[in-house]
């Protein structure tokens, strides 16, 4: 598919205790920043919201909660369905993405199809228990495993695949689907996908996040990684 880089809607993950230390260094080299990238926070800004970025304020807690994340990702998700754009691609505020090397990436797929992009920080599926109510009773905890690319390193989802993700993920309902198997946003869009919609994620060694000692990248592959 040939794709633009306006095509992209990019959405970066932060916190106002950030906006020093992490979001001004990603503003001053993130090349093209303000075209395609939305950052979402919970604080206003004023000083950062005149530099030529989008800010939104979620309005979430501040807190590194479970709660708190699932509530900003809930707020990407409707923002990227707003958008029009072809591609959501989820970062957090201390990530780089080399954006010649992510177009690359995303125009060897289509955005009507079912793509889930990401890298596991898990060499296996996580395990889980999905509350499950039975017949209108009290609920019922069902064990569950799926694949989920880990918020820290990115992942991207194609439209069409995020347009089925609804049910589950618009207008706060994805807030309700993380309270069901209790665990972090980009878990929760793990077993959206993975389990409810029963769609694969595709592995990608290409997305890189803290977890990894970035120094045994070979410099000369730099700029083709996400």
């Amino acid at each position: 598919e040939s794709l633009e880089l306006k095509d992209i809607f990019i959405a970066v993950k932060t916190t106002k205790k950030y906006h020093r230390s992490r979001l001004k260094l990603l503003i001053e080299t993130f090349q093209y920043l303000h075209l395609q990238t939305y950052i979402f926070t919970d604080s206003e800004d004023v000083a950062l919201g005149i530099q030529s970025v989008t800010l939104i304020n979620t309005n979430c807690s501040a807190a590194h909660t479970r709660q708190a994340l699932c509530c900003k990702m809930s707020v990407e998700y409707d923002k990227f369905i707003e958008s029009q754009k072809k591609w959501f691609c989820h970062v957090d505020d201390d990530n780089y993405m080399v954006l010649p090397s992510l177009l690359r990436l995303l125009s060897s797929y289509h955005h009507s199809q079912d793509v889930y992009l990401g890298r596991p920080s898990l060499d296996h599926p996580i395990e889980a228990a999905e509350k499950v109510k039975n017949n209108g009773m009290a609920s019922q905890l069902t064990p569950v495993k799926f694949w989920f690319a880990t918020g820290g390193a990115g992942f991207c989802i194609s439209r069409g695949l995020a347009l089925k993700m609804s049910p589950w993920a618009s207008l706060g309902n994805f807030i309700t689907t993380a309270e069901k198997i209790r665990l972090p946003d980009d878990c929760t869009i793990g077993y959206i996908i993975e389990v409810l919609l029963d769609v694969h994620l595709t592995h990608t060694y290409l997305f890189h996040s803290h977890l990894e000692n970035l120094h045994t990248l070979p410099i000369g592959t730099v700029l083709q990684q996400v």
